[in-house]
This record gives C-alpha cells, structure tokens and sequence, in this order.
C-alpha cells in the first residue's frame, strides 16, 4: 500500500519511466486494483517503446494480454498479444521472451484437452528459462507443466514439478506476481491430484506469505478458499466458513468474481453439512450464477432435501460432461452415494469400479479412501455385508489417517450397520455411538438425523431389530410391498430389500409371511 501510495504521487507529479509503471502496475495488482494494473501496464509498454526497449514492452504487452484472456476478454487479449509476437518476430537469434510467448500456447492446447502436447511446450519454455536464467519463467512454466502431466495421468512426474515451482516461490526468487500465481496453482493442481497432504503442507507456506503482507489484496482470496476447502476436511467447520466469507470478500475487492464463486460454493458445502439447508441452496445458486460449477454439492442437496429424481439428474449430468480425471475423481463418491439412494446398483457399481482404477492410477490415499467407501457402500446396498466390512475397515483407516473426521464417522456409521446385519449388535452399536459422537462435534445434524432414523441398536430393542427395521416389519406384517414401504418410509426398494434381509436373519424365518407370524405372535406390532 505504501508503495502503491508514494509512486502514485511520484507518478501524478510528472509521468514515471517505463520501469517505475512497471512497479507502479505490480503495487496496484497486489493491493487489488486490476483495472489500474492493466491500465497502468498499457502505459509502460507505450514508454518502453518510445525508450527504444523493445523486450520490456513485449514483456508488458505480454502480460497485460495474459491478464486479459484470464479474465476471458480474448478480443482485447489477442490483440495485445499479436503486438507481443510482432516485436518478438524483430528479435535475433533467441532470447527469454521467447519462453514466456510459449505460455499463451500451452493454454491454447490445455483448451483443447491436449495435455502431452501443452506439458511439452510448457518443458521447451522451463528450458529457455533455464539457458537464461529467468527463475519467474521457469516456475511459472514448470507449475503449467506439472499440472498438465497430473491430467494427463503422470502424477509422479507432475508433483515434481509442482514442488520444485513451490520451491522456487518459497525461497523468495521469483517476483511478487509469478510467485502468487505458482503457489495459488500448485495447491489447486495438488486438490486436483487428490493429495491432501501436500495441499495442506503447501496451503500452510501460502498462508504464511499472505499473512506477511496484511495489506495484499491479491492472492488472498484463493488463499483463503484454500484454507477453508482445507477446515472443512479437518473439521473445522466454523472456521471453514468464516474463511470462506472472508475469501468472498477479498475476490469482491480484487474484481474476481471466478474467486467469488469458489468461495460461495465452499460456503455452501458447509451449510449443507451442518444441515443450513436454505442458506446452502442460495450460496450454490449465487456460486453457480458467477460461473462455477455447483456440482456435486447441489446434487447432494436435492438428496438431502429429499428430491432423489434431480439429485440424480444432476450428478448423471456432471460425470458425463466431465472428460478430466481429476475432476471426475470429485464427482464419483457423491455419484454413488447417490445412485445407490435411488437404488440403481449399476450405476453405483460402474462409479465404484472408476473410482478404484482412478486411486490405482493417481497413488492417492484420499482417493483410494473414497473407492472404499464406495465399494463397502454398494457391497451393503447388495446385502453382502461381510464383503463390504473389509472395504470399509480400510476407508476408515485411511480418512482417520489424512485427518478427516466427517468421512472417517461416514465409514464407522457403515461398519456398525454391516455388523449389525451380522448379528454383532454390541459392535454394531460401539460404531454407530462412535459415528454418532464426531457428527455430534461436528454438529452434522443431517447424518445424526438419519441415525436417529436408523435406530441404533441396543441390548432392549427386541430381538435385535433397529427402530427402522422394526417400521419395515409393521409395514410387511399389514401387507405392504417393497414398493410401498419405500414411498411411506423415503427410501429405496434396495434398501426395503436389505432391512428384510436383516429382519429374516435376526428373526430365523426365510419369508414375508413367517415374519409376519412371528411380530403377530411376539407382539412386535
């Protein structure tokens, strides 16, 4: 701020030199005011010119096009990097610049979907970086490069380079812009890689660096997105949200409204979770109007609101538009919670069989955490709770691992109704209290609603049977069908099914009708 403040006077009392704009421009940036930056940015790349310095004007230009296209204004942004290229064309033999023109075709081929090509242009850039010493090209190219190899599916490779960029901007060589956008992009491709830890290590320096400058404007927004996405999977719901606000706030101030809605749409997974249902619809919604996808969060809204027809809907939707595998590794665990409530197994079962290739591929413990969960989910929705109890045992272990309470309370509550189906109640109800107890710190009210609605089982429940079963076997005994239990009680046929199929072991009788006799005679109804 004192920068900005004390060159914009210098520059209001006789018109700065090409390189006092420049740093003019970056104070601007940094504070939050874009509009002035690229302003600014245009009047150093005009003075550069009439210095007869033709490289810092294509630098300038450069940016000021970047900046523009990022900000999806392409008209402006290819015109200004058509003057880029022309005074790059007047260059002999090769020089840094050269690199830095590469960038605008690397996006061009991750556009198309062409991540090998786009990952060996950002590599011949980092070289020309590299011959030339320029540290902010050669980050700035190698965290484009390591992105584009994660989706390519070359996880290894592209970490790699995301902490050799990291380390670049962590050591203080690259200047103040570059080293935003190399840490900001590095924990976004680390989400996209489903490494939680590294996120969360990265996300830590990133906090530090913004926390050093407390009047930086940009950056600290998508800082604090990431801070939030990173509470919410510790559990750190409160503190998830007011950093989401305070994220939409600096994208207010920093004319990003990209970084707004990203912010609305974790503000919204919170509400949701804590049950704020309303207030959660109109955070998707707002996050949806500035342009960011709101799903799978508002697919799992419409399930928790009861609306399974477009929860469905909308999850079939976003999977099948979503070619990235890092994308679509977010979408599958919501894709089969869901399928497997609306009771089509097929569906749940090809996600289940993704999602584990992807965990294989990716060597992500957080993926492999949520193909588990995924696998024991289904292998109970299938009546086969032995099989699913291994599955689960592993999700839990895992989630508990990377220090996610909410999906570590997830797998207990289905380990407890998988041993509750064996006929363990005692550790059927060790689990379900377990689950019951971190739902309750986390005041996840819709998840202890619905193990209210379950019943936990206990020594008194008679013969065994949880409230819900004790509700399907009311239902069966006055002649109702699958069908119809599962309008009257809002579940699916598969999960009717699954309750009698644990009724009838519980009871020792093998049909509707001996089940019927036995709550006539032992005074179940």
């Amino acid at each position: 701020m004192d920068a900005h403040k004390a060159l914009s006077q210098a520059d209001h009392e006789q018109p700065l030199a090409g390189d006092d704009l420049e740093r003019l421009a970056v104070s601007a940036y940094m504070i939050g005011r874009e509009n002035e930056y690229l302003a600014v940015l245009e009047r150093a790349y005009h003075a550069h010119l009439e210095a007869d310095d033709p490289r810092r004007a294509l630098r300038a230009a450069f940016w000021v096009g970047v900046n523009l296209a990022r900000r999806g204004e392409m008209a402006p942004a290819g015109g200004w990097l058509g003057r880029a290229r022309r005074l790059l064309e007047r260059e002999e033999g090769e020089c840094v610049e050269h690199g830095y023109m590469l960038l605008p075709r690397v996006f061009e081929e991750e556009a198309r979907g062409e991540w090998g090509t786009a990952a060996d242009l950002a590599g011949e850039a980092m070289a020309i970086g590299e011959r030339h010493g320029d540290q902010d090209l050669f980050a700035l190219l190698g965290h484009e490069r390591g992105q584009c190899l994660i989706r390519e599916g070359r996880i290894r490779d592209g970490l790699a380079h995301l902490d050799e960029a990291m380390l670049a901007a962590g050591s203080g060589e690259l200047s103040p812009i570059v080293t935003g956008i190399v840490y900001c992009g590095v924990i976004l491709a680390c989400q996209q890689a489903h490494d939680p830890r590294r996120a969360r290590e990265w996300t830590a320096i990133l906090s530090d660096w913004c926390d050093d400058q407390p009047e930086m404007v940009a950056f600290t927004g998508r800082c604090l997105i990431h801070r939030a996405e990173i509470m919410q999977l510790g559990g750190e719901w409160p503190e998830a949200l007011e950093e989401a606000r305070r994220a939409a706030d600096r994208g207010h101030r920093g004319e990003n409204p990209k970084a707004v809605g990203e912010a609305l749409y974790r503000e919204a997974e919170v509400r949701r979770l804590t049950g704020d249902l309303d207030a959660a619809e109109k955070a998707y919604r707002e996050a949806s109007r500035l342009g960011r996808e709101p799903q799978p969060g508002l697919a799992l809204l419409r399930l928790a609101q009861g609306n399974r027809d477009a929860a469905a809907a909308a999850i079939r939707r976003a999977v099948e538009e979503t070619g990235d595998a890092g994308a679509r590794g977010a979408l599958l665990p919501a894709h089969v919670e869901i399928m497997l409530a609306t009771g089509d197994l097929e569906a749940a079962g090809a996600g289940a069989d993704e999602l584990e290739r992807m965990a294989e591929e990716f060597e992500s413990t957080a993926l492999e955490a949520a193909a588990a969960s995924a696998r024991g989910s289904l292998d109970l929705a299938r009546g086969e709770p032995r099989e699913a109890l291994a599955a689960l045992r592993r999700a839990a272990e895992i989630w508990n691992q990377v220090e996610a309470p909410y999906e570590t309370a997830r797998a207990r509550e289905l380990i407890g109704r998988c041993c509750g189906a064996l006929g363990d109640q005692e550790s059927a109800k060790l689990e379900l209290d377990a689950a019951a107890a971190a739902f309750a710190q986390l005041e996840a009210a819709p998840d202890l609603a619905r193990l209210e609605s379950l019943g936990e089982p206990t020594p008194s429940s008679p013969h065994g049977l949880t409230a819900r079963e004790l509700e399907v076997l009311r239902l069966v005994a006055a002649g109702r069908t699958n069908r119809q239990i599962a309008t009257a009680l809002v579940i699916s046929e598969h999960t009717v099914a699954r309750h009698l199929q644990n009724i009838f072991s519980k009871l020792g009788v093998s049909s509707r009708t001996a089940a019927s006799a036995f709550a006539f005679s032992h005074d179940l109804l």
